[in-house]
């Protein structure tokens, strides 16, 4: 049980008459011309559209405020938080949630994000919804309740409601490459979060927005004409990130240009780093005085609190040893969140992400396995186990993404294979690329992969099919590096914006003595004239003295388990040098 926290008074609300219209109502003029129903695409991801009288609020528009994990595979894990108003009010903890939509509605007043008024004629009206969430420390336990009033920006107009929505998002290597800086050079990792971020953002577009459920004061015509942006809306992001950044760079940051969603002040001996991860900023830096100053000084524009040393971040446990220069990254409550949530919490471990040798079919299943994957929650497991791979478990890379290659007709084989899967998660730089050539059996294409290591830890990796088949080989290891290479050009560059320029060309491992010819000469022009010329830019980058390339064998490839389902012995030999526990 956990004690409510004081909130400001209950604010004067009206509860909103039953089934009273928000709008006048419109009686349409028929022209007697048939009408052909609209496509209906977005209802496979926001499948409460049709009615009001849901249980659910549209979880893909009400997210956006959510931590990177639940905006990437939304439903993963949320099945303890309420999905509606009405499921939070019928809830054991609705005193807390109460107190939570109380203190939300009273920030949101105080902010000035809107103003109360009459709809005008011919305006359109946005709806509004509820997002309610179990903020949790590091250790597990419950920190506060959290309600998020957002709007449901599914219905808002391109070029009236809304023009330029792009916002920067952040790379998962960048933070892992920061991680992995901090640890070799002993930095300081301090977390800061900025209340109602979104609201920060001025808006430029005129938006009304219906009064939320359980706090609607006034004639059912009375709405909200948003000042302020609000989580949900297109253009939240957007207009919240340029108010930071102009904050930030009024205190003396620049942006880099190798990955926008971070910012470095560099002075003299001083050097702070700043990620951004939507409303949850860290700062990184030798420096206290210098971490203090920033966060005084962003205090002076945002309401935030001082979170001190990183031990949480997006939803990862963050453990630094600086005495020992390392710093350790777990999603171990992540992992038994999932493990509860889809009944593997019993199971007993193994020892490979996929059975060795695994081919699963992509033949459309029959119609009694389509009947009995209907109560399969495939998709979700799949998006979960995204979150796992992209974050901090690459040992689990290809097998996820060869199972989100079934996403669109798994078969209970397939959710054999996630539940196995499930079972093996219970448990200056380097970059080494592979490929299975011929790996699909269904197209003839292969499977390529890298990893890249700062400090013995793997910060970057990927694990996908080529987008086209391979003849040989060495055509297929080729390309695999050529994308390795390009992972290899980014770490320089933003390395190098944090003021650790490599001075020597970059290792890249390859087990194929033919590809790293190819890499290095013009060999094999026979075999390989019909390669576009942009793959030849990897040998470019060798002449240039940015990659060398050089023979690893088979036995000691570590991205070899990114490219297929590999033996117990091969996963035991490349997770302690991937830096995996």
């Amino acid at each position: 049980p956990v004690t409510p926290p004081q909130i400001h008074p209950p604010l004067p609300v009206t509860p909103p008459t039953a089934g009273a219209p928000l709008e006048p109502p419109h009686v349409p003029r028929h022209t007697g011309r048939v009408r052909k129903p609209p496509g209906q695409w977005w209802k496979l991801k926001q499948p409460d559209l049709a009615g009001n009288d849901s249980d659910s609020d549209d979880e893909a528009a009400l997210l956006a405020d959510s931590e990177f994990c639940e905006v990437e595979f939304a439903g993963a894990v949320s099945g303890a938080d309420p999905r509606s108003y009405r499921l939070a009010m019928k809830s054991p903890d609705s005193d807390c949630w109460t107190e939570a939509c109380n203190t939300e509605i009273f920030n949101l007043e105080a902010n000035g994000t809107w103003e109360l008024m009459e709809l005008p004629p011919g305006k359109k009206v946005v709806n509004s919804g509820w997002v309610f969430k179990v903020k949790r420390l590091a250790d597990g336990s419950i920190e506060r309740y959290r309600a998020r009033l957002v709007a449901k920006g599914y219905s808002q107009r391109p070029g009236f409601d809304f023009t330029e929505v792009f916002a920067p998002t952040f790379r998962p290597a960048s933070l892992r490459l920061i991680i992995a800086l901090a640890a070799r050079e002993g930095y300081k990792m301090r977390s800061v979060d900025i209340s109602s971020a979104f609201t920060y953002g001025e808006l430029e577009e005129e938006i009304y927005m219906r009064q939320p459920e359980g706090y609607h004061i006034g004639s059912p015509n009375m709405v909200f004409r948003l000042r302020k942006s609000l989580y949900g809306l297109k253009q939240a992001a957007r207009q919240w990130n340029k108010k930071l950044r102009s904050v930030l760079e009024g205190i003396g940051y620049s942006r880099l240009r190798s990955d926008s969603s971070i910012y470095i002040y560099s002075k003299g001996d001083i050097k702070v780093i700043v990620p951004i991860f939507i409303d949850d900023i860290t700062l990184v830096s030798k420096s206290d005085a210098a971490m203090t100053s920033a966060v005084s000084e962003l205090s002076k524009h945002f309401k935030l609190r001082d979170l001190g040393s990183t031990t949480l971040l997006l939803g990862i446990q963050v453990k630094q040893d600086r005495s020992h220069h390392t710093i350790s990254l777990s999603q171990e409550h992540y992992v038994k969140e999932l493990l509860e949530r889809f009944n593997m919490d019993d199971a007993n471990p193994l020892s490979t992400p996929l059975a060795p040798g695994s081919e699963l079919s992509d033949i459309v299943p029959s119609l009694e396995e389509q009947a009995e994957m209907k109560s399969v929650p495939y998709l979700n497991a799949v998006g979960a186990l995204q979150y796992l791979a992209t974050m901090t478990r690459p040992d689990i890379a290809y097998a996820v993404s060869y199972l989100g290659r079934f996403n669109s007709n798994p078969a209970p084989a397939h959710w054999l294979a996630v539940k196995h899967l499930f079972r093996d998660s219970e448990e200056l730089f380097t970059t080494y690329s592979d490929a299975s050539h011929g790996a699909c059996k269904a197209t003839g294409r292969a499977t390529g992969g890298y990893v890249t290591l700062v400090s013995g830890a793997a910060v970057g990796w990927s694990s996908k099919r080529q987008p086209f088949v391979t003849l040989s080989s060495t055509e297929a290891e080729f390309v695999a590096a050529v994308e390795a290479g390009k992972e290899i050009k980014w770490t320089r560059n933003i390395l190098t914006e944090f003021g650790f320029p490599p001075t020597l060309p970059s290792t890249l491992f390859v087990d194929n003595k033919s590809g790293i010819s190819v890499a290095k000469n013009p060999e094999h022009h026979g075999r390989m004239k019909h390669l576009d010329l942009r793959f030849y830019w990897l040998r470019e980058a060798v002449e240039e003295g940015l990659i060398d390339p050089l023979y690893v064998s088979t036995h000691e490839q570590v991205a070899d388990i990114l490219t297929k389902a590999v033996a117990k012995k091969v996963v035991e030999f490349a997770v302690p040098l991937l830096g995996l526990e």
